[in-house]
């Protein structure tokens, strides 16, 4: 039998069918949310087939996507590819098993009544993750068909022979199924015609246990959970086969960044997040050359580069520009001279224009991000910007709230698009993939107004900016009416309100003398740098107000025959332990990011924060990680061995719950070790 896997779905929301065509989709477009060793696909055509015989493809509107807006250019590659697709389905639909377009058992024969004798269908080029061993693999086609009549979706795997035509790869053919069994009882299932010729490749094609088990579960799942994520998709913009390849370029290129990585912060994700980033801005580029007829290529500038490593990438890629940033970094010194990184402090204001580059970058830029599309309209009417929200600024100090009804994050992208839209530009949203939760980008590239308009935009952005300052904050948000889409909305209230003639007027060289930039020097506020004799006292303190809470919970220990009882305390939640800290405590510790909860976190060996509650550690019940750590971390772990005193056997009523073999920390100090790392630290110097 070819039934790789059945699942039962209860729709109760009356979700399917629509529900199940949604979670193809996602699988023809998005496989790689499944099957992690793919990136992605290339949709390259797709349209209406005829179930008779000839016949060309009939396209939708869009039949081509593999990314960039090309107005006329996607129209005529549309037809195109209908035609291509018609061609192709004439070509491969008599190859099929059972010949004249008809399917082999068990999967469900194509077609029905009138109209519905008709098929959609969908070519596609799987693209792997990750760069091959060997010699490159040709790429992977499949024609997906869909009959929405039967419910049934049939991929034929494409294989191209010597005179440039298509075959069926007939071993791997498969079927998803979706199958009305009564009332709110639906089935999935998917089906093979040749389970035992299946050839698994290991990427595009796993084991018939995964397609039946994993990816079976995925859609059910996905069948009846459709959520409107509030974002676009990734790489909605730009090709993502080409994307494939230049990150893969890239990625081999810099790698070894990785490992010379100077600064405290994890390098894999800063590298490989810019020169994901990069790669995005790359092709995004390339694109916009082919629009404009350009041959030069872009110049840019990244205010708040940070690290410089995009700079540095995107310089050695052929685009001239530079970075800025407040304080510099120690991994600028390896980049070499044609890497051009400059230490400044950036002032939102005249002195801090630029009329010769293309594109302004912001990067995780901070403080500066709400002024980015400012910096780009006042720099020149050529000028473009790209910019990475992360934390959330407004002009003048930290963003505040305004709608409750979306997510933070959600409603900071709004504002900073309604920005860019302020200022005259058509701003778009993409989703990049890095390793990040915040990796929504906002991109202008063109603007709504012709040159001779610039002073009205202009004194339309002072007022804009102005009234974000001063006006009430729900008078203002009932004023704007703000939809993400549509970033122009509601903006004729806020940004033409009338204003006393001298504060319409841009500032002279700054345009808003409050602006706090950052600071030159980075406090480090995660509680590290508290007095240690302030954290012990706190950490006692909590210890035993746990300890003397009611009722207490008192664990038996029998490690080495001792059978008393080890009181582990009750559990609290923040709020309840920070009522019981003085004033003067809770101030100091407000003072750092995460506060009470971060100092209770840095010290793990005592304490447990769980669902914001706070229990005291018991040390027999941690488990081994399930995880296989790093080599280094091993290292490091066994290093640390013993290196600092057991708090619970210092200051617990019932001492240590493990005894001294078992406890990973010295129990006095005949028993503490010397540090290692301490000592390589002595033999360097």
């Amino acid at each position: 039998m070819g039934l790789l896997g059945a699942a039962a779905v209860r729709d109760g929301g009356a979700a399917l069918p629509h529900g199940f065509w949604a979670a193809v989709r996602v699988w023809l477009e998005k496989p790689q949310v499944a099957n992690r060793r793919l990136c992605g696909a290339a949709i390259e055509a797709e349209g209406t087939v005829p179930l008779g015989e000839g016949g060309e493809a009939s396209p939708p509107l869009a039949a081509v996507r593999g990314g960039g807006s090309g107005g006329g250019r996607e129209v005529r590659a549309a037809a195109a590819g209908a035609a291509e697709l018609g061609r192709l389905w004439r070509e491969v639909r008599g190859q099929l098993p059972a010949g004249h377009g008809h399917l082999p058992p068990p999967l469900t024969a194509w077609g029905g009544p009138g109209r519905r004798s008709e098929l959609r269908a969908v070519l596609r080029t799987l693209l792997a993750r990750g760069r091959p061993a060997g010699p490159p693999a040709p790429p992977t086609k499949e024609l997906a068909v869909q009959d929405v009549y039967n419910g049934t979706v049939t991929f034929l795997p494409l294989e191209e022979n010597s005179e440039g035509k298509y075959q069926i790869k007939k071993s791997n053919i498969y079927q998803i199924q979706l199958t009305h069994v009564k009332d709110e009882e639906w089935s999935l299932s998917i089906v093979a015609p040749f389970p035992e010729d299946w050839f698994s490749d290991g990427i595009a094609y796993p084991k018939l246990a995964w397609l039946g088990n994993e990816l079976l579960s995925k859609l059910a799942k996905w069948s009846v959970d459709q959520k409107p994520s509030g974002f676009k998709s990734t790489l909605s913009l730009i090709s993502v086969a080409k994307y494939s390849k230049v990150y893969q370029n890239l990625k081999e290129k810099y790698k070894e960044m990785v490992k010379v990585w100077p600064e405290v912060t994890d390098p894999e994700k800063f590298v490989y997040e810019d020169v994901a980033i990069a790669t995005y801005l790359l092709i995004l580029w390339e694109e916009e050359r082919k629009e404009k007829g350009l041959t030069k290529k872009q110049s840019f500038v990244d205010l708040g580069c940070g690290n410089g490593l995009l700079v540095h990438i995107l310089n050695n890629e052929g685009h001239s520009g530079r970075g800025i940033d407040v304080r510099r970094r120690k991994i600028w010194d390896m980049y070499g001279p044609e890497t051009h990184l400059e230490e400044s402090t950036i002032m939102p204001g005249d002195s801090h224009l630029f009329p010769d580059t293309d594109w302004l970058i912001g990067n995780h830029s901070d403080e500066l991000t709400p002024w980015i599309p400012v910096i780009a309209a006042r720099s020149s009417y050529s000028c473009c910007y790209f910019v990475l929200p992360c934390c959330f600024f407004d002009f003048h100090g930290k963003y505040s709230r305004r709608q409750s009804k979306k997510t933070q994050y959600r409603e900071y992208l709004d504002f900073v698009a309604q920005v860019g839209s302020v200022c005259g530009f058509h701003v778009e949203e993409d989703c990049l993939r890095i390793p990040s939760t915040k990796r929504v980008s906002l991109i202008g590239k063109n603007r709504i107004y012709p040159p001779t308009e610039c002073a009205l935009i202009d004194k339309q952005i002072t007022q804009y900016i102005n009234n974000r300052q001063t006006c009430a904050v729900v008078m203002c948000d009932r004023k704007v009416g703000f939809n993400h889409k549509n970033h122009s909305d509601g903006l004729c209230k806020e940004a033409g309100s009338e204003l006393p003639e001298n504060e319409t007027e841009t500032a002279g060289t700054t345009w808003m003398p409050g602006f706090q930039p950052r600071e030159k020097v980075e406090q480090i506020r995660n509680c590290a740098s508290l007095p240690r004799d302030f954290v012990d006292d706190v950490v006692l303190n909590v210890a035993n107000l746990l300890l003397n809470a009611t009722p207490q919970k008192s664990c038996s220990n029998t490690h080495g025959g001792n059978t008393n009882t080890w009181n582990q305390g009750e559990s609290l939640s923040l709020k309840e332990v920070a009522e019981h800290l003085n004033k003067e405590t809770l101030k100091r510790l407000k003072s750092e990011y995460g506060g009470l909860q971060t100092l209770l976190k840095n010290n793990h060996q005592v304490f447990e924060v769980l669902n914001g509650r706070v229990h005291i550690r018991d040390w027999r019940k941690e488990k081994p990680s399930r995880k296989t750590k790093p080599e280094v971390k091993q290292h490091l772990s066994a290093e640390a061995f013993k290196t600092r005193l057991c708090w619970f056997f210092i200051h617990h009523p019932d001492g240590c719950s493990l005894p001294s073999e078992s406890c990973p920390y010295a129990h006095g100090t005949e028993d503490l070790r010397q540090s290692q790392v301490i000592k390589k630290k002595k033999h360097l110097q």
